[in-house]
């Protein structure tokens, strides 16, 4: 695979920081291919919810993307995370919460687990209710007691200490009556002498010991459905996954041009798509489509900024309450927010450890590098390599309220940018899928001295 080269940079104004004026017009310019993937998102979940009417097998999963295997075996996939993010996209994840809350759940657990275990609650209320004849149509009404009971459950979290338990509490409110299977992805600590991003011996060692997981949890599911599983439909699976990763990234790459034809809310409004839809032509025409629009983009001299005079690396999980919203933020400000740790490191970003004649290596190499399950040390070698990339000014810390295993190392990646490329930084206040963590005050006090730091910088330099 050959990646096009991006065009040679323009000139950007630089000039100070200029007044914003209070109509504070909309500044972004969005993709328009990515209302493909919405429409595809919404037709998946759609199909999920008449699962059982059709006599399909429902898994529950959390973590990592494992959905080709769920693919290959005939089954219906409902990835935790996912559900929780788009009720909080459509704002309607109050009532998944109001139940988690009420069952005991409080609001420091994560809200992704926090929701997804209110859907459990409301889920498991709809069953006992038809098995006594009290169908409560309220509830029924709700998106997120839409979802159709497990039959049974898989974990599979990498770097976070919360996903183990998510399961194992969603297994107690279903009663203990649906198998749970527990995939152990270790951290990739990253502290040997020999170790980096995908090298040394840590590397060459740990994805075998998943690799043979994955081998059991194909029996299980093997077990649970009565059926032999498909090992021609999983390589045949991953060659779309590998096409759709190849055409993701190239077009990801073309964005290192000044000014960029797309952001990183652009690449946020595509997780959905390369993170658990099915593996197919259609998702491989879609990001077909994201790419050719952002070349002619680039023909064109289109930028998804106007006037872009910042670039901007945004570290955090996405705020899915606020996608629009902080789109429309930081474009205000000249700020193009071109790539995120969430975004580019994420969702199989390493397409070259596919192997489709052995794909649950490749695959076991994928969960253990999500952004969450690295040493420091790894951390700080991505960061600096993507802010050198895009050509990063600055960068914005989501400090994502329940999510620790995101934050925890942001403050030391903070001071890593900055001793190392002199990259000012902020960090603002939110969550995942709860709106009340988010500060504006936070977000507009931070983001305004960044730039008033890199505007100084720039002034030195040019003396």
């Amino acid at each position: 695979m050959t990646l096009e080269l991006p065009p040679t940079r323009q000139s950007l104004d630089l000039s100070a920081t200029k007044f914003i004026t209070p109509e504070k017009p909309d500044k972004s310019n969005r993709l328009a291919s990515t209302k493909a993937g919405g429409k595809m998102v919404a037709q998946y979940w759609e199909n999920i919810f008449t699962a059982k009417e059709r006599g399909k097998h429902v898994v529950w999963y959390n973590g990592t993307a494992l959905n080709p295997i769920f693919q290959a075996a005939g089954l219906e996939w409902c990835h935790g995370e996912a559900f929780s993010a788009r009720l909080a996209a459509m704002h309607l994840e109050g009532p998944a919460q109001a139940a988690g809350e009420e069952y005991g759940y409080i609001g420091e657990l994560c809200s992704y687990a926090r929701t997804h275990l209110g859907c459990a609650v409301m889920t498991q209320k709809g069953i006992t209710e038809k098995q006594s004849g009290i169908v409560g149509m309220v509830d029924q009404d709700e998106l997120a007691a839409k979802l159709p009971s497990p039959d049974f459950f898989v974990n599979a979290y990498a770097g976070c200490s919360t996903g183990q338990q998510w399961d194992a509490m969603t297994y107690r409110v279903f009663g203990k009556e649906f198998p749970l299977f527990n995939v152990s992805l270790p951290m990739i600590w990253g502290n040997k002498k020999d170790s980096g991003y995908l090298r040394g011996s840590e590397w060459e060692k740990t994805p075998l010991y998943v690799e043979e997981q994955l081998k059991k949890l194909i029996e299980f599911i093997e077990y649970q459905t009565k059926t032999p599983f498909d090992w021609d439909a999983l390589s045949e699976n991953m060659y779309y996954i590998k096409k759709a990763s190849e055409l993701r990234l190239e077009a990801m790459a073309l964005c290192a041009a000044a000014p960029t034809p797309a952001t990183y809310w652009d690449w946020v409004a595509s997780i959905a798509p390369i993170n658990f839809l099915p593996a197919n032509q259609l998702l491989v025409d879609y990001f077909q489509g994201v790419k050719d629009e952002i070349e002619q983009r680039i023909r064109d001299n289109v930028s998804a900024v106007a006037n872009e005079r910042y670039r901007v690396y945004f570290d955090g999980i996405m705020n899915w309450n606020k996608l629009g919203f902080l789109t429309r933020k930081f474009a205000e400000y000249d700020v193009a927010v071109v790539a995120g740790r969430y975004t580019h490191d994420s969702f199989w970003q390493e397409p070259d450890l596919i192997d489709l004649d052995r794909p649950l290596l490749g695959m076991a190499q994928h969960y253990l590098i999500c952004p969450i399950n690295h040493g420091l040390k790894i951390m700080e070698e991505l960061l600096l390599k993507r802010c050198d990339e895009y050509g990063i000014d600055g960068i914005a810390f989501h400090s994502t309220r329940t999510c620790r295993a995101m934050t925890n190392p942001q403050h030391i990646l903070a001071r890593t940018a900055e001793r190392d490329r002199g990259i000012k930084s902020f960090f603002f206040e939110g969550d995942v899928a709860d709106a009340s963590f988010y500060k504006d005050e936070s977000l507009e006090s931070g983001l305004v001295a960044m730039l008033e730091s890199i505007d100084q910088q720039r002034s030195k330099a040019r003396v």
